[in-house]
C-alpha cells in the first residue's frame, strides 16, 4: 500500500483507497460464486450451505453449544436454532446434556451426519481445487496466509471502540 507521510500523519493515496474498496468487492464476489456452487452441489441432498457448514464445524469440533456452533458457522443464534431442529429431525446431529452443566445441551454429529459430510468432502475439495487450479503451490500458501491475516485483523478490530458518527 502506498502511504504518503506528512509529518506524523499518514494518508493513503486515492489509488490505494480505490483498490481497498475493490478488494472488498472482489472478496464478496468470490464468496457469492463459491456459495452458488455449494448451493448447487448440496441441493441434491436437500441441505443448505449453512447446514453443511454447521455439519463440517461439528466434524472438527464435536460437542458444541448452539451459540458456539452459530459463531463457528457464521450465522445468528436464531438461524442456528432452526438449523439444529432440521438437522436433528434428519438424524444428522444429536443433542445431549453437558455433564458439567445439566442446563446446557451439547451438539454432536451422529454416524449418519459423519457419513453425509464424508460423502461431500470430495466434491467440496474438487470445487476448491478448481478455484485454485491456476495458482502455484506458493501462491496458494500466500493466499491462505493473506486471507488469515485479513480475518485476524478484522477480528481484532471488532473489539475496538468505534468512533461516533456525526
Amino acid at each position: 500500500m502506498s502511504v504518503v507521510q506528512h509529518g506524523d500523519v499518514s494518508t493513503r493515496t486515492q489509488h490505494d483507497v480505490d483498490q481497498a474498496g475493490h478488494t472488498l468487492y472482489m472478496v464478496k464476489q468470490l464468496e457469492q460464486v463459491i456459495r452458488s456452487h455449494l448451493d448447487d452441489l448440496l441441493r441434491q441432498l436437500g441441505l443448505t450451505t449453512q447446514q453443511y457448514t454447521a455439519l463440517t464445524v461439528l466434524e472438527r469440533r464435536d460437542g458444541l453449544t448452539s451459540a458456539q456452533l452459530a459463531r463457528h458457522s457464521f450465522v445468528r443464534p436464531q438461524t442456528m436454532h432452526e438449523m439444529i431442529t432440521s438437522l436433528d429431525e434428519r438424524g444428522f446431529i444429536q443433542r445431549e446434556r453437558d455433564p458439567a452443566n445439566r442446563r446446557v445441551l451439547l451438539i454432536s454429529l451422529t454416524p449418519q451426519g459423519r457419513t453425509m459430510v464424508a460423502k461431500y468432502d470430495e466434491e467440496v475439495q474438487r470445487l476448491e481445487d478448481v478455484m485454485l487450479s491456476d495458482l502455484t503451490l506458493h501462491q496458494r500458501q500466500i493466499l491462505r496466509a493473506a486471507l488469515d491475516t485479513c480475518r485476524r485483523s478484522l477480528a481484532l478490530d471488532a473489539g475496538r471502540p468505534k468512533p461516533l458518527s456525526p
